[in-house]
């Protein structure tokens, strides 16, 4: 028998608002049999309540900010503790700065990290789309523009932190869902993970 090719477990997507995360996280967890942990899910949930921090967190998210590392580090230390007992995660939206990324490393450094790259004008296009379809969030397009700054700004800079380890895998997400997901899966199982 040959010997049988290791797939990552623990798996987090990088990329800009409208890159597809959500909807490659949410297939990717469901074909790997890990949890999927998607912290604007987290933080959007968080700012329904009607309490000091569900306040500063639905501010905070209306006017396309990052959420603050202690804020967040609330909203997911448990759900990544939970998700690493599991056996694995696929996260989204975490962690989006270098400071988080090494606080996720000392629950569980993710085995690969998948940047889904796409053209801000595609973000833009896609984002677009989904506040018809109900995100509020994405409805405003200041703060899309802003968000997707953030996004290069405070997240970009993990690329070069995880190609440095030689977990990142970068893929196109402009093309279809069903070739990104085929990207995705290949590149999980790539061989010449540390």
């Amino acid at each position: 028998m040959g010997a049988r090719k290791h797939t990552a477990n623990r798996v987090v997507l990088l990329g800009p608002p409208g890159s597809g995360k959500g909807t490659q996280g949410v297939a990717l967890a469901q074909h790997l049999g890990v949890p999927y942990v998607s912290t604007g899910e987290l933080l959007r949930a968080q700012s329904g309540h009607d309490t000091e921090l569900g306040r500063a967190v639905a501010a905070r998210i209306n006017g396309g900010d990052l959420v603050p590392d202690e804020m967040l580090l609330d909203a997911v230390r448990e759900p990544l503790a939970a998700a690493f007992e599991a056996g694995g995660y696929v996260l989204d939206g975490f962690p989006r700065t270098v400071s988080q990324a090494q606080y996720a490393d000392r629950i569980g450094a993710p085995e690969r990290v998948v940047y889904l790259a796409v053209p801000d004008d595609v973000a833009r296009q896609r984002v677009a789309g989904r506040s018809a379809a109900s995100r509020a969030d994405d409805a405003d397009p200041d703060a899309v523009e802003h968000r997707l700054q953030a996004f290069h700004s405070e997240t970009e800079p993990l690329l070069d932190f995880y190609d440095d380890r030689g977990v990142l895998a970068r893929v196109d997400a402009a093309q279809p869902p069903a070739l990104v997901r085929a990207a995705i899966l290949d590149a999980l199982a790539a061989e010449g993970r540390p």
